[in-house]
């Protein structure tokens, strides 16, 4: 499925990313959490695992799902990186521009998701409407 591999090099390059260049991650993790070093290698970590899950069909559904609860689940991040380009540290059009992009990319994710394919390598068949019949 291409959107998963997409969504999965997407995934990549931001992971990848998250260990290449730490700082600018660790400085939009919410002060409450702690450790800005540990919640970025933790992300990063899941969003190379997530891109894994998504390349191999056998677990497709479940890193689609994943997926959609990573973009969630770091959406605080946004916020906090859109509340520091308010104060004037950082762009305002980068960081007000991630807050609503999260939408497509769990969006996306979902799709990837439901859309798993079968094992036989075709997309399952979809349930006949109906009536069904009476058990014997």
């Amino acid at each position: 499925m291409i959107a998963a591999l997409l969504l999965g090099a997407v995934l990549t390059t931001t992971g990848i990313w998250h260990f290449a260049s730490p700082h600018g991650f660790e400085s939009i993790v919410p002060r409450f959490l702690g450790s800005p070093s540990l919640w970025v290698g933790l992300s990063g970590t899941a969003e190379l695992a997530c891109a894994v899950g998504l390349a191999l069909p056998r677990t497709r559904r479940l890193a689609g799902w994943a997926t959609a609860a990573l973009f969630v689940i770091v959406f605080p991040a946004n916020i906090t990186m859109a509340v520091h380009a308010w104060q004037g540290d950082g762009s305002r059009w980068i960081a007000f521009g991630r807050l609503p992009l999260q939408i497509p990319l769990v969006l996306w994710a979902v799709y990837v998701a439901r859309g798993t394919l079968s094992r036989g390598g075709r997309r399952a068949p979809a349930p006949m409407p109906g009536p069904r019949p009476a058990p014997r």
